[in-house]
């Protein structure tokens, strides 16, 4: 199985689209308009209907899907914002949101959260002076991720100016100087919105 029909499979088991595929999601391509039925069901049965502990398992595997991260990690996370002061589900989602692979994305530099995670591993981009490839390096505000030099010609790194993309007021991207700086940190209405964080903190909580 091809890795895109994988990410694909991933989307119609969750019922939804996750926008793990970039542009592909916004196409009559997108496989959850061709096909909303969950891998391997008939589609004469549809998503049935799921008791309050699949409801919140779903959601957690959705979250997981959506930001690209194992169990392990996401639980890490998990127990790292609960120790946080504040809402733990806010927290969780603003520490996942801070990911330096979720930055690329939302600053437009990549296409989906894979794409950005693959551009960060082949060391594009310089953060804070200095080569990395560590996708889940946490960012702060004052931090600076910029294009390398040598890698600005990258096709996709090229394409960044040209998308149109809503960049949330946490993140400034420089398209001159090819850089991001991160103004300050997230704020609760500019996490990722498609996520019910009450049942993935329910989950936990069990």
């Amino acid at each position: 199985m091809s890795t895109n029909n994988a990410k694909c499979r991933l989307c119609r088991r969750e019922g939804e689209k996750l926008f793990l595929k970039g542009e592909r999601c916004h196409t009559q391509k997108c496989a959850v308009q061709r096909r909303n039925t969950p891998p391997g069901k008939d589609p004469k049965n549809r998503f049935s209907k799921l008791s309050e502990f699949g409801r919140q398992l779903r959601e957690k595997q959705k979250a997981k899907r959506i930001f690209g991260v194992a169990e392990k990690v996401f639980r890490n996370y998990y127990q790292k914002a609960s120790s946080m002061k504040g809402i733990c589900g806010e927290n969780l989602l603003a520490l996942l949101e801070r990911r330096l692979d979720n930055v690329v994305y939302r600053a437009g530099l990549a296409d989906s959260r894979s794409q950005a995670r693959q551009m960060v591993s082949h060391g594009i981009f310089e953060f804070n002076g200095r080569r990395v490839d560590i996708p889940s390096i946490s960012v702060r505000p004052g931090d600076l991720i910029t294009i390398r030099e040598v890698s600005a010609a990258h096709p996709v790194a090229a394409k960044a100016s040209e998308r149109k993309i809503k960049v949330p007021s946490w993140i400034k991207f420089d398209v001159k100087k090819s850089q991001v700086e991160i103004v300050r940190f997230p704020e609760k209405d500019e996490l990722e919105q498609s996520i019910v964080i009450n049942l993935i903190v329910e989950f936990y909580s069990r």
